[in-house]
């Protein structure tokens, strides 16, 4: 959840359009930079 980009609780929806970013992690590659559009 940490990349879910907004204030307060950092929730999403089921089915909701995002945009986000690729990136490596410690476990692989991972979402970063989430914007619920």
């Amino acid at each position: 959840f940490r990349a879910i980009a907004s204030e307060g609780f950092k929730t999403l929806k089921e089915g909701q359009q995002v945009s986000f970013e690729v990136e490596q992690g410690q476990k692989g590659l991972q979402a970063a930079n989430v914007v619920a559009l």
